[in-house]
């Protein structure tokens, strides 16, 4: 079974795993620790909850490609594609371990600990040197490379995802128990009601 074959499924089923795999970019490599579903149409929570837009169609497949976007105005965040093509879906790619490319990643996040160079989306991305010009970039080419584990972790945690209004008690948060890569755990915040 190819990567691309590996990563059609249903979202909740695919994310956990991810779990374990390493992905290469720019001279860094990163074992994942923790990944967050989100189902498209059937998922509130999801940036393909409302239908295709020229933002999020990456996300509508081939499966085994990146969906990168822009958020909060200076955060780049990464997604693995993993639906059936026309039917979205994707895992963001919450945390990970640098295992390959240490001094590279030091460099894009001084002063940062080991353990904090990929740990939260956006972290990830810097490590990694994830643009948002790479959305829809295949993770089995030559500038990235996305390998599933042989043996996926077993004791893997699932829970709520992070800084969710919409859909935000599914529990299709997964991690690798344990790991310190892993990221803080966040709720939504409310929004503020005019008084």
């Amino acid at each position: 079974m190819n990567l691309e074959e590996a990563l059609v499924g249903p979202v909740e089923l695919v994310a956990p795993r991810l779990l374990g795999a390493f992905l290469t970019h720019a001279g860094v490599t990163v074992r994942l620790t923790e990944v967050e579903a989100y189902g498209g149409a059937a998922d509130p929570g999801s940036h393909a909850y409302r239908g295709p837009t020229g933002r999020n169609q990456v996300m509508f497949g081939p499966a085994g490609h990146l969906y990168v976007y822009f958020t909060y105005g200076m955060h780049t965040c990464a997604n693995v594609v993993c639906g059936p093509e026309g039917d979205a879906s994707a895992t963001l790619l919450r945390a990970g371990e640098v295992v390959s490319g240490i001094e590279q990643a030091r460099e894009r996040r001084p002063g940062a600990r080991d353990r904090d160079l990929a740990r939260g989306p956006a972290r990830l991305c810097r490590a990694l040197d994830i643009r948002l010009d790479d959305n829809g970039a295949g993770l089995c080419g030559d500038d990235f490379s996305l390998s599933l584990p042989e043996t996926p972790p077993t004791d893997v945690a699932t829970g709520p995802r992070v800084g969710l209004r919409g859909a935000p008690e599914r529990p299709w948060r997964f991690w690798a128990s344990g790991e310190p890569s892993v990221s803080t755990y966040r709720p939504a915040k409310g929004l503020a009601r005019p008084s």
